[in-house]
């Protein structure tokens, strides 16, 4: 019985090594529904400000993290607000996902009237200032980072995510861009966008630049019921649900995730439309 008992347990000790060394990744408890759709995840979260004169290429911003140095580097996520807005428009973002698992910029814009070409490239100096240069660079694991965004924001995490396709996967949030075409894109994509939407319409804006994705590149749309272009300026259940899974399965290559991405948030009434390139 007693040998029994030990064979058992090195057997079971042998798969949770072989299973952490499949994927060294891994942060966080099981996920449930549940615990997506709360306010936060496991993680106590810490914040640091930068000043925009300590930085070059873009403007600055606030920095959420991790407060434990327990479960070693992170992944990173850089996140831009929109045309004519400040990183408190959509500040929500910053601790909510960093409370799951992840190194978190929120950036300041060098103007507020950016476009997004200039944002995506804000986005990517925000995350080189983050690997390089930050205080905080030691937690974040530099092969894992990620790009975000609202309206002009988010059409600048498709620029961002075109110009460096070794990101991860980006999140664009009611993205606004005169292109409408990203069939180069290779970065894991997850387009939200708002039903009621009359500044960027997802008829001509989100939903073209979903279709324009190939499904080699892995993508999801998530249309959130009569919302509107505004719904990321409020903390808003649905997308935070879906960003942190998506974030959490192509950041951290974390499958555990994979249930809320395929087939996902379908026949709700808070979702109208939700499409993916299943499976992940």
């Amino acid at each position: 019985m007693v040998a029994t008992a030990a064979a058992l347990a090195l057997a079971t000790g042998l798969g949770a090594t072989a299973a952490q060394a499949a994927n060294p990744y891994e942060r966080g408890p099981d996920p449930t529904l549940a615990a997506l759709q709360a306010s936060r995840g496991p993680y106590a979260v810490s914040q640091t400000s930068v000043s925009r004169l300590a930085v070059s290429g873009f403007g600055g911003g606030e920095i959420y993290y991790p407060t434990t140095t327990a479960d070693g580097t992170f992944g990173a996520i850089a996140i831009s607000p929109g045309f004519t807005a400040y990183w408190s428009s959509i500040s929500w973002l910053g601790p909510r996902l960093a409370s799951h698992g992840f190194v978190v910029i929120g950036i300041e814009t060098l103007t507020t009237a950016d476009q997004p070409a200039s944002r995506g490239n804000q986005l990517l100096a925000a995350l080189d200032y983050l690997t390089r240069s930050s205080s905080v660079r030691s937690r974040v694991d530099a092969s894992r980072l990620a790009v975000a965004g609202h309206s002009m924001g988010g059409g600048g995490s498709l620029e961002a995510a075109s110009s460096r396709p070794s990101l991860q996967a980006a999140v664009p949030l009611a993205p606004w861009n005169t292109d409408k075409t990203w069939s180069e894109l290779r970065v894991p994509t997850l387009i939200v966008g708002g039903e009621s939407d009359a500044i960027a319409p997802v008829a001509s804006h989100s939903i073209p630049f979903y279709n324009s994705i190939p499904a080699s590149a892995e993508k999801a749309y998530l249309e959130l019921n009569n919302a509107s272009h505004f719904f990321p300026q409020s903390v808003d259940t649905w997308t935070a649900v879906q960003a942190t899974s998506w974030l959490k399965r192509f950041v951290d290559d974390d499958t555990r995730y994979s249930q809320f991405i395929c087939p996902g948030p379908s026949s709700l009434l808070q979702i109208s439309d939700y499409r993916s390139s299943c499976p992940v």
